[in-house]
């Protein structure tokens, strides 16, 4: 049996990016797969794991559905994200030949992010429910017309051959991850490149969002993200954001008092440490 202590959990079947991602943020700990994100989150709050690998959203396909519903009430809080490559890998049975594939299998968003691939073969694309399920399934069925868009490490783990490796369209295709644990751990209020996550309700009346808002704006508080999704009665809409700062701090605290003023609620998921992909995007884009 594995340490709970140092085992952090994620969805998906091993070789999944949410394994890759894992073993690149937190190499010391035992990966723990979970057949869905409710079981992930689970694991964490049960004390099975210590933390949960979830991926918030990709630069390729946007936001993980349903993630923005499940993490404000899963009680659990964010203590680090991290930034994943993906690295598509068109895998298939050992002496497989390109020309013999009539199908590929894998995730929705993994198949429209190698269309170019798909259009060029002339294949097939059948849905499975991840990227490394797919993989294992092709390695089970040992047809060698069918193939997997997966990771390069579910095919070291299930023996199958990378035909081609980065087949996605977009090169910038990378996924950020969020650190779940069933304890806040803030860095001190003097860090330096801090983010803060919270959800909120905005009011039902005009302009709300645009009033709430006004405070980051006048203290100088920078927002990264902020996306929308409504509620159960199709009624007020629902935020999530990403902002800059210690809530600790003067200028973000100032920016979530006057929120509060304009919404229903706030809860704050998390403040963590920035990961080092922020400030290496930020000089890559400086340069261009």
């Amino acid at each position: 049996m594995a340490d709970p202590a140092n085992t952090i959990a994620f969805q998906g079947a091993p070789g999944a990016y949410s394994n890759m991602a894992c073993r690149a943020a937190y190499p010391d700990m035992e990966p723990l797969p979970c057949d869905a994100f409710e079981d992930a989150f689970e694991a964490v709050e049960s004390g099975a794991a210590r933390y949960a690998m979830i991926p918030i959203d990709n630069s390729v396909a946007g936001r993980v559905a349903d993630i923005h519903h499940l993490m404000p009430d899963s009680g659990l809080y964010i203590v680090a994200e991290h930034f994943q490559r993906v690295n598509h890998h068109l895998l298939a049975l050992p002496g497989t030949a390109l020309a013999g594939i009539t199908h590929v299998h894998s995730h929705v968003h993994a198949l429209n992010q190698c269309r170019n691939l798909i259009r060029e073969l002339g294949v097939q694309p059948v849905v499975h429910a991840d990227t490394a399920g797919a993989a294992r399934d092709i390695a089970e069925w040992k047809d060698p017309s069918q193939a997997a868009i997966s990771s390069e490490l579910a095919g070291e783990l299930y023996g199958l051959a990378s035909l081609r490796e980065d087949v996605e369209d977009a090169a910038h295709n990378t996924t950020r991850f969020v650190v779940m644990a069933a304890e806040a751990a803030a860095p001190p209020a003097d860090a330096d490149d801090v983010i803060t996550t919270f959800v909120f309700r905005v009011r039902n009346v005009p302009a709300s969002l645009f009033k709430a808002m006004g405070g980051f704006a006048t203290n100088g508080v920078n927002m990264t993200k902020l996306e929308s999704y409504v509620d159960e009665d199709f009624v007020a809409a629902q935020f999530y954001a990403d902002v800059e700062g210690h809530p600790d701090n003067r200028p973000l605290r100032l920016a979530l008092e006057e929120l509060e003023f304009f919404t229903h609620e706030v809860k704050i998921l998390g403040t963590y440490p920035a990961h080092p992909f922020r400030r290496e995007r930020g000089a890559a884009s400086d340069s261009d």
